[in-house]
């Protein structure tokens, strides 16, 4: 069975650090894992994965959901009466101005074969190749909700080194990466880029951009209104 797959057909967007929003992440700064804790992160720390999304918003929500506060914090938090909080301590919900000047947005036409996991072609393969691994972390089975959870991380992480050793009758590596649904929102495409063996070989376009963008940027104030997120500190 060929299992389906997409290609960008616009140019993807990602936000990125420093310079180069497009830059491979350090193994350095990978988690005692190995790795860089992503969805779709390789279990055995042999290949890197770049995130991006076809929308510009979205890969501004992506990045800045990690600061929507954990509801139980908030609870605690309100049941504290405190008329005098810790100056300069970020709170639940806020971002600091810093980290847009530390950041940038990177915009590239992307090639390749990426592995659309949602389809139910693939949900129907996934679910008897990854048995094994479902019963590991307690799930009866493999849905498309299951994809989206943002835990057990460790069984997409799984499905990602599944998906990259795939490979077609003469032994050449089938897909490139991954697509899925936003967790965040349907209207998000995201996109997971696996590194290659050889980057000369990565199909990124030369078109690829890296830019600043400014607090007052409309993709990034509409992300922090659909995430509740405050900014302080501009």
């Amino acid at each position: 069975m060929t299992l389906p797959t997409r290609t960008p057909t616009d140019h993807l967007h990602r936000i990125g650090r420093d310079d180069d929003a497009w830059a491979w992440p350090d193994w350095l700064f990978a988690g005692d894992d190995g790795t860089f804790g992503n969805r779709w992160d390789d279990p055995i720390k042999k290949y890197r994965v770049l995130y991006a999304c076809s929308q510009r918003l979205g890969a501004f929500v992506e990045t800045l959901a990690r600061f929507r506060p954990d509801p139980h914090v908030v609870a605690g938090l309100d049941a504290i009466v405190d008329d005098e909080p810790d100056e300069g301590v970020l709170q639940p919900g806020q971002v600091h101005a810093s980290w847009v000047w530390a950041r940038r947005i990177g915009t590239a036409s992307v090639e390749g074969q990426y592995a659309d996991v949602g389809t139910a072609d693939w949900l129907g393969h996934l679910n008897p190749a990854m048995a094994a691994r479902l019963i590991h972390y307690g799930l009866s089975e493999l849905d498309g909700s299951t994809l989206r959870r943002s835990a057990p991380r460790g069984l997409t992480q799984e499905i990602s080194r599944h998906v990259l050793e795939q490979v077609d009758s003469k032994g050449t590596q089938e897909f490139d990466g991954i697509c899925y649904l936003s967790r965040l929102g349907d209207d998000f495409t995201n996109w997971a880029i696996f590194e290659p063996d050889d980057l000369t070989t990565w199909k990124l376009i030369a078109d690829a951009t890296c830019d600043h963008f400014d607090t007052d940027d409309a993709d990034f104030e509409r992300a922090l209104e659909l995430l509740d997120l405050a900014l302080v500190g501009a």
